[in-house]
């Protein structure tokens, strides 16, 4: 930095902003949103910075990889004003939900290696299903079948499919109204009617409940599953998420050393 530094070891805007290629006006913004310390200001009102400010910023774009502006931003704030423990709450929290992420690809990578290892498998091909204990019966493709008759990849009924499942038709009924399966309805009876990909949706559920995940973080998974029209097109994107982990644990390596070396400067 030597170059850069005048009298007193202070920089002006132009040296900070060009250090970090930003603009003056992006340094003065930080600044004002309390990222950086607050600048001096020389007798004719110009503002000074100093190797602190410098430390400052480079905590905070070291930081904004692995935790996102608003972290970040928030971490160096908390810093700025004293309150280093809730600096550090805040970096333990994105480390902590960098870890549940990493434990939702878990979850989801077992649940497809289940589906495609044929776990829980599917009906046998070309039978119908009408309601557990019902009465009348079901015409699928010009077949008739009377009642408990096992669903085909065409489609079946909810309760078959639960006990297949071994959960009860109420936790089927439930995750229909979380979003996570959208079973057609028979015009004719008003029964559910699973077809293949609900029956798919149904086992990824089934496996990522006995994993523990809760509902509403189940919703987005099935819903991408659902878009990509079945778990294979996924394996891209299993691959990329992997790398993006990677990366943003890497990136809160980083951070971690610059906010370390921000705190050591400011004694």
């Amino acid at each position: 930095m030597g170059r850069n530094l005048q009298s007193g070891g202070r920089l002006r805007p132009v040296d900070l902003a060009r250090r970090h290629g930003l603009s003056t006006q992006a340094v003065r913004n930080y600044e004002e949103a309390g990222i950086l310390p607050a600048a001096g200001r020389t007798a004719h009102g110009y503002r000074t910075y100093t190797p602190l400010h410098a430390a400052a910023l480079d905590a905070f774009l070291a930081l904004v990889p692995g935790h996102g502006h608003g972290t970040a931003s928030s971490v160096m704030r908390a810093v700025n004003r004293g309150a280093v423990d809730e600096a550090l709450r805040l970096v333990d929290e994105s480390h902590a939900q960098l870890l549940d992420d990493r434990r939702t690809l878990e979850g989801v990578e077992h649940a497809l290696r289940g589906l495609k290892s044929g776990a829980a498998p599917g009906p046998a091909e070309g039978a119908v299903t009408a309601p557990a204990g019902g009465s009348g019966t079901v015409a699928v493709s010009g077949t008739v079948a009377g009642p408990g008759t096992v669903a085909g990849p065409a489609g079946g009924f909810i309760g078959p499919l639960a006990r297949q499942l071994g959960i009860r038709p109420a936790t089927l009924r439930a995750w229909e109204r979380a979003g996570l399966v959208r079973p057609r309805r028979d015009p004719r009876t008003g029964y559910r009617v699973y077809d293949e990909a609900d029956v798919r949706d149904v086992r990824l559920a089934h496996q990522l409940r006995r994993g523990g995940y809760p509902l509403e973080r189940i919703a987005p998974l099935i819903a991408h599953v659902r878009a990509a029209g079945g778990p294979e097109p996924l394996e891209a994107t299993l691959r990329d998420w992997h790398g993006r982990l990677s990366t943003r644990g890497r990136a809160m390596l980083t951070g971690a050393a610059a906010l370390e070396a921000y705190l050591r400067e400011r004694g």
